[in-house]
């Protein structure tokens, strides 16, 4: 049975007082009836007040049956709630445990059991199809199925909804199984004022096999929740519908009760949120608090509420495949129980497994694979090709021939994968469907007759051989695949062919009913966007509780499809030697002499285009400041360049930090109709082979179209469709191969007027170059763009990327786009010459240096700015007085000098005259002898004061003199001989 609702939705909508009133006149009444028991009433709150405030009263079950009620009491406030694992005792209004073996999600409901549609819930079908189509969608609903409720298959879109009225904001979560594309399947939720959910998850992903839990949000207020399904298959018979189950919603008001939990589960422990499930081979009544084990004999899946006997085991419950190869390339036939087993091998009438069979040598590998050193077959490398033994390189002038060719069963190949799809979506949990054999793929048994046996083979895409391009405008044959099968039935078999966009979202090619002998089929491939292939093999159509027809099956010899891009090659052919020539055969940087086969180096730092190898002029060098990758295929920037300026010094930048993929729009437009759109450009500057590649996408078509690149564009529609707020359409590149980064305004034929964008600075635009491949009617010569790195050291943050001022949209003819992008990353590195020094005047001997940069600065980053430095200094006070200290010093010391050379001037002259004298008055007479006494002429007053006072000098010499040995002062005497001694 379902579990009902938490949140009882029969509320009193009167008021306190008129419902006492009521209350009243009904014992009034009922004077006569009995007293009211526990059991004869229950407890609900009325509505609550503007104030939050509610009432408890007591209802009775059935009316006129008893009287007595108790009184009302004031109840909780509204904004109470119990957790998870505990209800609401309405007697005591308090919050208990729920007891062991039941569970209660405290302010939510849970659906986890669909015997019926649970109440509340609303199914219907109907017909959104365009045109006078008419179809009745009155029996397409959601069904319930017991552990879950399905949607229906056809062309009619089928809604189940469900409307609950939250007192908090809560969430809804529900596990659900979407594994066929066919559907188109959507989630979503409306509040009061019928506003649709915006979440990107409102179109729900596939889950394939397996069950996936979806989680969303909910707000206070009324919600009505939407699963819608739509289906598009041309064969709704082959469409696995959705399932939903253990639906979860939190935010209403309360629980009164706990809930047991249903067959298959238990809950431990008291105050359990959750019932957990019983492991397999083991089950569980209702409200279990432990699972019991399934007897020796009996069986049980995950969840079981019961056990199932064994049945004996039969040659429906094994299959037979041969093992990988070995070490020493040995293989052997061997047989398998089909996986989980449940059948008996002890029970009466039960087969046992057959014994291995002998091991035999392995085959080779299949064309163009190879054995490596563990005996596993790994694909030749691009270039190569094989027989399934050793690859060989296909030589020069010639190319591989794409595709896959399998032939030899030992192991499944990589791209391919088996699956079991049912419509009855039984609990078994067997995925064996085709199982290798050897020579052939084959079904293997399966656990009911209707279950389509599922072998899906998935390819990258194609890719037509350049000589074969001229063909492919008449038939349009893109590639082609053939397989050769065989089929043996007893009943109403059938083997489906399908071809699309993945495994579940594909549609019938072909179909064959009942026993066909071996034979071979082909379908042409007409469209890139077909990379899955699928064989459906489906023994009865008709359900029965019996395996009758395991016996059934159908077998695949030989897969080969052609063109295939990243495949393998089992042969090289020569290719055409001209302009679309797909040679690949020269090393990386070399061309091919033409007619020679022979590869030739091209000079350096250049690139050689994949379309032209031959002669060369295939070889084009890199344009400036550009270098060619390693496989010489395009033309890079390491986001560095140098400028060398008219004044002889360099300008160095680092780009570095643009390199990472930005975005711009420009300003709206509007269509005829109004709808508001704009145009957004994606730009990858500069970087390495590893750099970030600038991708625009179509997210709206199945197309699903993607552009990439060093600059694309797409248009942007701000608007929601199909749950997605951004749509993007109409992708496209302007910008994938660099041109050059130059400071010229042109290059290679490209070229960027200086009056897009005006400017004032002397520095220079740094221009990058860009040319797109893609060529349209309007522009032969393919789209070409430039953007200008403008330095900006004021642009903080965001980065400024304009449109010229005349082409706002950035193109005035749709070919040549123009952006200008202006940033502080796109100016050089500061350095010492940026900046200059200021040195203040000297106060209390301190000097102050600052530093400051120059104006009109155009660098960023690079040197920093020095500090601020103090250093002593000398003012001009102190030399001053200095000055004229030294002065002073230097004129007393004059002074002196000259009192002294004047003194000793006079004494020489005072003593020459004097010898003058007394040389005239003798020189007639002779000699005379020398006498102390005074001789007749001479003056004595002259010779005392000689002989008394002396000078400065003199005291000084006079001190210095020795004592004679006798202990007296030798002091010279005027004597006649006196002038010779002063003069000594």
């Amino acid at each position: 049975m379902y579990q009902r609702p938490l949140l009882v939705f029969t509320r009193i909508r009167c008021a306190v007082y008129p419902l006492l009133a009521i209350l009243l006149a009904f014992q009034t009444e009922a004077k006569d009836l009995p007293i009211c028991k526990e059991s004869d009433y229950h407890y609900e709150y009325t509505e609550c007040d503007v104030l939050g405030s509610r009432w408890r009263v007591a209802l009775p079950n059935k009316p006129s049956t008893c009287t007595g009620l108790p009184d009302p009491a004031k109840g909780t406030q509204c904004t109470f709630s119990c957790n998870t694992g505990e209800f609401l005792d309405m007697k005591t209004q308090e919050c208990q445990k729920c007891a062991a073996g039941t569970y209660s999600l405290g302010t939510g409901v849970a659906f986890d059991e669909w015997d019926s549609m649970p109440p509340g819930f609303l199914s219907h079908g109907i017909n959104l199809e365009a045109g006078d189509v008419q179809m009745n969608c009155s029996n397409s609903a959601w069904t319930p199925k017991g552990a879950f409720i399905a949607s229906s298959t056809d062309e009619c879109t089928s809604t189940l909804a469900y409307a609950i009225s939250l007192k908090k904001p809560g969430s809804v979560s529900f596990q659900y199984l979407y594994p066929d594309n066919s559907i188109f399947f959507e989630f979503y939720v409306q509040n009061d004022q019928c506003q649709s959910s915006e979440e990107q998850s409102r179109w729900m992903k596939s889950t394939k096999n397996d069950w996936d839990t979806h989680y969303v949000q909910l707000s206070r207020g009324n919600n009505v929740l939407y699963w819608r399904t739509t289906g598009f298959s041309l064969n709704s018979n082959s469409v696995k519908p959705v399932l939903l189950r253990n639906i979860a919603i939190s935010g209403v008001a309360y629980t009164s009760e706990c809930f047991p939990c249903k067959a298959g589960t238990y809950a431990p422990e008291p105050g359990a949120s959750r019932c957990a499930p019983c492991a397999a081979n083991a089950y569980s009544r209702k409200g279990a608090t432990v699972c019991q084990e399934c007897e020796k004999e009996k069986y049980a899946g995950i969840g079981s509420g019961e056990c199932l006997t064994r049945p004996p085991c039969n040659e429906s419950d094994y299959f037979y495949t041969h093992t990988p190869c070995d070490s020493n390339r040995m293989t052997q036939l061997m047989y398998k129980w089909i996986e989980p087993k449940i059948c008996s091998e002890t029970a009466d009438g039960a087969v046992q497994l057959p014994a291995s069979g002998q091991m035999q040598t392995c085959p080779p590998c299949n064309p163009g694979f190879f054995v490596n050193n563990g005996s596993a077959c790994e694909p030749c490398p691009h270039g190569f090709y094989s027989n399934g033994t050793v690859c060989t390189e296909c030589s020069a002038g010639t190319e591989p021939v794409m595709g896959f060719e399998y032939k030899w069963w030992n192991r499944m190949p990589s791209n391919m994968k088996s699956s079991v799809y049912s419509n009855e979506y039984s609990d078994s949990e067997r995925t064996t469907a085709w199982e290798v054999a050897g020579e052939y793929v084959y079904t293997t048994p399966g656990d009911m007759d209707t279950g389509y046996m599922m072998l899906t083979l998935t390819v990258p895409g194609y890719r037509l051989p350049h000589d074969a391009s001229k063909q492919v405008e008449a038939n349009k044959e893109l590639a082609q695949i053939s397989f050769v099968f065989e089929t043996k039935c007893d009943a109403d078999c059938v083997l489906f062919f399908m071809a699309g966009l993945s495994e579940r979202n594909n549609f019938v090619v072909e179909s064959w009913r009942g026993t066909n002998g071996k034979q071979s089929y082909s379908y042409i491939v007409k469209s890139n966007s077909t990379v899955s292939f699928t064989w459906g093999f489906q023994r009865n159509a008709v359900r029965t509780v019996e395996k009758q027809y395991n016996a059934d099956f159908a077998k695949i010899y030989v897969v080969h499809i052609t063109n295939v891009i990243d495949g393998v090659a089992s042969q090289c052919r020569h290719c055409a030697q001209g302009e679309e020539s797909a040679c690949v055969s020269c090393p990386p940087g070399h061309y091919m002499l033409e007619g020679t086969g022979v590869c030739k180096a091209c000079p350096a730092n250049s690139i050689v285009h994949a379309e032209h190898q031959v002669g060369p002029e295939a070889c084009v060098r890199c344009g400036p400041n550009t270098h060619s990758n390693k496989a010489h295929t395009a033309c890079l920037s390491d986001c560095r360049l140098a400028v060398k300026q008219s004044d002889g010094e360099s300008l160095h930048y680092d780009f570095s930090l643009l390199s990472s993929v930005a975005t711009v729009q420009n300003s709206p437009r509007f269509t005829s109709r109004g709808l508001k759109y704009f145009q957004q450009f994606s730009i990858g500057l500069c970087g390495g082979e590893d750099r970030a590649m600038a991708t625009c996408v179509d997210n709206v078509t199945e197309s699903r179209k993607e552009s990439s690149g060093y600059v694309c564009q797409s248009t942007i529609v701000p608007s929601d469709v199909r749950g997605q707020s951004v749509v993007s359409s109409q992708p496209f590149s302007v910008g994938d191969s660099l041109i050059g980064v130059t400071t010229e305004s042109a290059v290679d034929s490209i070229s960027s007027p200086e009056n897009n964008f005006p400017t004032n600075t002397r520095l220079p635009d740094v221009i990058f170059y860009y040319r797109g491949s893609e060529t349209t009617q309007a522009c032969k010569e393919g789209r070409y763009t430039t953007i200008r790195l403008r330095c900006d050291p004021s642009a903080a943050g965001n980065d400024l990327i304009a449109f010229p001022s005349k082409c706002s949209e950035g193109t005035c003819d749709g070919c040549s786009f123009h952006l200008l992008w202006q940033s502080r990353h796109a100016c050089p590195p500061c350095s010492e010459r940026h900046y200059k020094k200021i040195e203040s005047k000297c106060l209390q001997g301190i000097m102050r240096t600052t530093y400051v940069w120059q104006q009109s600065l155009l660098c960023f980053g690079g040197v920093t700015l020095p500090s601020q430095t103090v250093s002593a200094c000398v003012t001009l006070d102190f030399w001053l007085k200095f000055g004229v200290s030294i002065g002073s010093v230097a004129a007393l010391l004059l002074i002196t000098i000259s009192c002294y050379f004047w003194k000793k001037t006079r004494k020489l002259e005072y003593k020459y005259s004097k010898l003058m004298v007394t040389a005239g008055e003798r020189e007639c007479e002779l000699p005379a002898a020398d006498s102390c006494a005074i001789m007749e002429g001479e003056d004595a007053e002259d010779d005392l004061i000689y002989l008394t006072k002396k000078s400065f000098f003199g005291k000084i010499k006079s001190f210095s003199r020795e004592r004679t040995s006798d202990g007296f002062d030798t002091v010279p005497l005027k004597s006649s001989s006196g002038l010779e001694m002063e003069m000594s």
